[in-house]
């Protein structure tokens, strides 16, 4: 367990990582949930307008992941780049978008997660992905994500950024986690990690085949803590982890299934952070970037729980952009409320209750 604990929270040999000057560092790590992702759109947007964050290392998984590499790279050029590259692809994605009629309705798919409303070539898509794998379904194996990333996002400079980048995916093969870093980005790798099973052929890179990272992280967190120089790491969660009303319909209990799994790998890592967190308080692992020492990393969330309680199983076949304006706007709130909040707790202490948030309830 030391062990685990050491690779994934001990300082490397080569030192502290360089901060950038000016404001405060972070680490984002952004969920994935269909077109939910336009609420970490709105999040981003309005965390670049505020300007008082930099951002050390990016992490993400499905849409957090494409939402991540729009980010990093826009911020190659600045914030505004950034703000304009996340506006352009999510109008891209939408209805009005300008994507051909097939490729509009795989697209669809991806983001509705369920079976649709309203368009008859989706609904045929739909009707036949019941029965048939996606290598029935979409013989042509067409991913319109790998045109529409590759038309906003230049990876070649991409992958000599500095930024630190994360992009999740799972091996189909052995099921384990897989982390394509900045490196090692490229379109492939954000469609793997957005790659639905029961939408797209498992994509293959170098060999290996892989699908959604949400399965075994989502988002993860590990990786920052041996690549970047700052202990916070913000969370924009967008499968809540709590709902009021018990799912009672088909399509409500799927939803609900879907949100909790999602979530798993996170809780996972979040029970983790506690235990070291803990550990060094307790003066019995020692703290610090060098080897055989750790790091305390602070957690803070923005979710789209609460806000967002009627954006739920139905909302995610909404991909008007209407509805993805709606949640930029949730976002932004969410995003501003969370400055307000909690800004003087960034590298301080966290602004979560790790220890009432991943232990389990006692009666």
């Amino acid at each position: 367990m030391i062990d685990f604990l050491a690779r994934a929270f001990g300082g490397d040999k080569g030192g502290k990582p360089e901060k950038p000057g000016g404001g405060k560092s972070i680490n984002l790590a952004l969920q994935g949930g269909g077109a939910h992702g336009a609420f970490t759109w709105g999040v981003l947007d309005y965390l670049l307008e505020d300007g008082r964050l930099k951002v050390d290392g990016i992490s993400g998984t499905s849409a957090g992941a494409v939402n991540a590499v729009m980010l990093a790279d826009g911020l190659r050029t600045g914030a505004d780049e950034a703000r304009k590259r996340l506006a352009d692809f999510w109008r891209a994605t939408s209805l009005g978008g300008d994507l051909p009629a097939m490729q509009r309705a795989v697209l669809n798919r991806l983001f509705s997660l369920l079976p649709s409303q309203g368009s008859p070539t989706l609904d045929w898509l739909t009707a036949w992905s019941r029965h048939l794998s996606p290598y029935d379904v979409n013989p042509l194996n067409i991913n319109p994500l790998k045109d529409l990333i590759e038309r906003f996002v230049d990876f070649e400079a991409l992958r000599a950024d500095p930024r630190q980048l994360f992009i999740a995916a799972t091996n189909v093969q052995t099921g384990r986690l897989h982390i394509f870093g900045r490196d090692k980005i490229s379109a492939e790798a954000v469609m793997a990690s957005a790659c639905l099973p029961a939408v797209f052929r498992a994509v293959e890179i170098d060999g290996v085949s892989y699908w959604d990272g949400g399965y075994l992280g989502n988002p993860v967190l590990y990786p920052f803590f041996r690549s970047t120089a700052t202990e916070d790491v913000l969370i924009v969660q967008i499968n809540p982890l709590m709902r009021k009303k018990i799912p009672t319909s088909t399509r409500e209990i799927m939803s609900r299934v879907n949100e909790i799994t999602f979530n798993s790998a996170l809780m996972a890592e979040l029970r983790a952070i506690e235990f070291v967190n803990r550990q060094i308080d307790q003066g019995r692992l020692p703290r610090g970037t060098r080897p055989d020492e750790y790091r305390q990393i602070k957690v803070h969330r923005i979710v789209l729980e609460g806000l967002g309680e009627r954006f739920s199983t139905s909302s995610k076949l909404r991909n008007d952009f209407e509805s993805f304006e709606l949640l930029r706007k949730l976002g932004q709130r969410a995003a501003r409320r969370f400055l307000d909040a909690h800004y003087a707790d960034i590298g301080v202490q966290s602004s979560v209750d790790l220890k009432a948030e991943v232990y389990s309830e006692r009666g």
